[in-house]
């Protein structure tokens, strides 16, 4: 299990980083095949004191992801945060795991989204690259909520094409399927 930590606008003394080891070595305990960590730690220049210090986590559980994201005023208060959500997340993952193994559907309904109004961009600010691999669009609905993203891009194992998972306003799920034209 590897555990790397960066941080952004912010530099990470030796106590900072032995207690990120510490909160997040826990989760352990309760997910066995944890991969890597990835820790990334940033300060802000926010009007919003309770905002000062983000922390993201990401981590890599034999090819599925978790991630959680959480703001503080201080370091040690956004790391217990995104523990917790963390946590949550490991939490929430091994009740898919225990309904998939019941043979109940991972399919669901029912989540609302709330409505942003963003400016088109003109350019690309930020370039992703990620290995997919083949999972069915049911496992790739939970990839996407265990992410916390609006959107999933993964193989089809039916189909071996690359199709994209999204949610829709109401609630339910969209897939796209592209055709070359």
């Amino acid at each position: 299990m590897e555990l790397q930590i960066t941080g952004k606008n912010v530099k990470l003394v030796p106590a900072v980083r032995k207690y990120i080891e510490r909160k997040l070595g826990k989760l352990g305990r309760h997910l066995s095949d944890i991969i890597d960590y990835k820790v990334e730690v940033s300060e802000e220049k926010t009007k919003s004191p309770q905002q000062h210090f983000v922390v993201q986590v990401t981590i890599n559980s034999s090819g599925t992801l978790l991630r959680g994201e959480e703001r503080g005023q201080d370091l040690f208060t956004a790391i217990d945060k995104v523990a917790e959500v963390m946590n949550r997340q490991i939490e929430h993952y091994k009740g898919k795991l225990y309904e998939k193994g019941r043979g109940s559907s991972l399919a669901r309904g029912g989540f609302s989204e709330e409505a942003e109004e963003k400016q088109p961009v003109s350019r690309v600010v930020k370039v992703k690259q990620f290995a997919i691999k083949p999972m069915s669009v049911a496992e790739a609905i939970d990839q996407m909520e265990l992410l916390g993203h609006d959107f999933f891009l993964f193989l089809n194992a039916d189909t071996e094409k690359v199709n994209l998972v999204y949610r829709r306003r109401d609630g339910s799920y969209g897939l796209i399927e592209p055709e070359l034209g």
